[in-house]
């Protein structure tokens, strides 16, 4: 590791006990920096309802930390935009942002377009299948850039507990990443950009990060957008401006193999595009399913396409201005 890296790991992880409650609501009030809490959803009808539920009572009613929740539905066809306005969410629906360049499906594009429809000085995004959800993953990652004006982006790093087909857990994955992270990001990043070395959960969907920042960021719009973003604010604002918080255990719905194989697609693409802005001569992706005595093929395109900044889009240049 290099020796930046080790002294990162020391100046710039921290603990969500670093920082209570009061000194945070007490930087909030002093610089007058707002906070948007963004959900990117699909089909989380499960899960949405309780996570807004307890951001709304303990940062907005009890403790004035989060200045609006906003769910961004992704084409749920389950009740997910109903129980999250429900819960006190602000709902908003993908294609009605920006409804002049038409959506695609993807992460990242939520992300992107989220930017359009929230007004904070920060930005916090949580992911919306997290289970036995605590308020700590937003205090944890949103303290440190109330306190510290010096810091661009922080992300949440937590034990990963693997849920069981019964709804059990096991302790297997504790203080790692997940799968794809062990086997594709982490190796990337070691290999290409040492400096982000340090990062316990690289693909983690828990971060915040200034919107003076994200709206310079161009986003990936499928799952490539987490390592994307990590990269380019590395180029941008430098690894001290990075730091991580541990905010605990994070519980959530995990994936198929195959469909980590296609999140794994997508993150090396969005690793290429930033190694060599090259093209790929095929950017798809295929794998096999049984169907009786064969294999048969499946192929999936790989997310290729990137969202540009958004201070690049005339209807964002035109909101700042009004």
């Amino acid at each position: 590791m290099l020796e930046e890296v080790e002294r990162w790991l020391i100046e710039r992880s921290w603990s969500v006990a670093d920082r209570p409650l009061h000194r945070i609501l007490a930087a909030k009030r002093a610089s007058g920096q707002t906070v948007s809490v963004v959900l990117p959803a699909l089909d989380e009808e499960a899960t949405v309802g309780e996570i807004v539920s307890v951001i709304r009572h303990d940062l907005v009613l009890q403790t004035p930390l989060v200045d609006e929740v906003v769910v961004v539905d992704s084409g749920s066809t389950d009740r997910t935009a109903e129980a999250a306005a429900a819960a006190g969410a602000t709902v908003v629906h993908r294609d009605a942002i920006l409804p002049r360049i038409p959506a695609v499906p993807g992460k990242g594009e939520v992300l992107w377009r989220s930017l359009l429809v929230t007004r904070g000085d920060i930005v916090c995004f949580v992911d919306a299948d997290l289970r036995d959800f605590s308020s700590d993953f937003v205090t944890g990652i949103v303290g440190p850039l109330l306190t510290d004006p010096g810091l661009q982006l922080v992300k949440a790093m937590y034990d990963r507990p693997m849920t069981l087909a019964d709804g059990s857990t096991t302790g297997a994955g504790a203080a790692q990443g997940g799968r794809v992270t062990e086997l594709m990001a982490r190796p990337l990043l070691n290999m290409h950009w040492p400096q982000l070395a340090g990062f316990v959960q690289p693909l983690g969907g828990e971060y915040a990060a200034r919107r003076s920042l994200l709206e310079q960021l161009p986003f990936p719009v499928g799952y490539g957008v987490e390592l994307g973003m990590l990269v380019d604010a590395l180029h941008l604002v430098g690894l001290d401006a990075l730091a991580q918080v541990d905010v605990g255990v994070r519980k959530h719905r995990h994936q198929d193999g195959q469909a980590l194989g296609r999140m794994a697609a997508a993150i090396y693409r969005t690793a290429q595009l930033r190694l060599a802005r090259a093209h790929l001569l095929r950017p798809s992706l295929t794998q096999f399913e049984r169907t009786g005595e064969a294999f048969e093929p499946r192929t999936y395109s790989v997310d290729t396409e990137e969202r540009p900044p958004m201070t690049d889009i005339a209807e964002y240049q035109a909101r700042r201005v009004a």
